[in-house]
């Protein structure tokens, strides 16, 4: 996939806010440090188009990203960050759970996991909450360059072993350093994109 034009064309915070143009749609979910701005620069191969931050809990809007005018990456707030006071959080929520029950031209959620650590609970949470909703997930586990070869093997086990994945679903292993991964979620966004051509 060439990636000939990005835009950041909408935040929204409701319905009413969210684009109507029927583009299909690519949701990105994750815990709050676990890479989502670098996973959406890698995608859009552009180096600090999201921005990174070191703050974890910056996002605090829906961020709709219109790719090659033909689909949008749809980054949301991430979840399990403790200075996040719990009205927010609540809020957050409300939010993403508002977006999953009315978007019909939702393809696929990325779900971002961090590939150096157990899965946690939140993680499995979330994907629970999403297949509650029937919407195909990809699991991607981030920052797979950041661990020893001799461990990945290991790591790999966990991941697949945390996970109850309907069929359908899928792990793709990722590297925003390397772009490990990169051409399997290409592939995947694709195959959505031209179904709707």
């Amino acid at each position: 996939m060439k990636i000939n034009s990005v835009d950041l064309k909408k935040l929204a915070v409701r319905i009413s806010q969210y684009p109507d143009d029927g583009l299909p749609e690519f949701l990105l979910v994750g815990r709050s440090n676990v890479g989502k701005s670098s996973f959406i620069n890698a995608i859009i191969n552009r180096k600090n188009y999201a921005h990174t931050s070191s703050t974890p809990g910056k996002t605090q809007t829906l961020n709709f990203y219109i790719i090659n005018d033909s689909f949008y990456l749809v980054d949301v707030p991430g979840y399990g960050y403790a200075s996040v006071d719990k009205q927010t959080q609540k809020k957050f929520g409300m939010m993403i759970e508002e977006y999953l029950k009315t978007r019909k031209v939702l393809k696929r959620v990325f779900l971002l996991i961090d590939f150096r650590h157990k899965v946690p609970e939140d993680d499995i949470l979330m994907y629970n909450f999403l297949k509650y909703y029937n919407i195909p997930v990809t699991i991607v586990a981030t920052k797979y360059d950041k661990v020893n070869m001799s461990l990945r093997v290991k790591n790999e086990k966990l991941i697949n072993d945390a996970f109850d994945l309907t069929e359908g679903d899928n792990i793709v292993y990722f590297s925003s350093i390397t772009k490990k991964g990169r051409d399997e979620i290409y592939e995947l966004i694709e195959n959505n994109v031209n179904m709707e051509a």
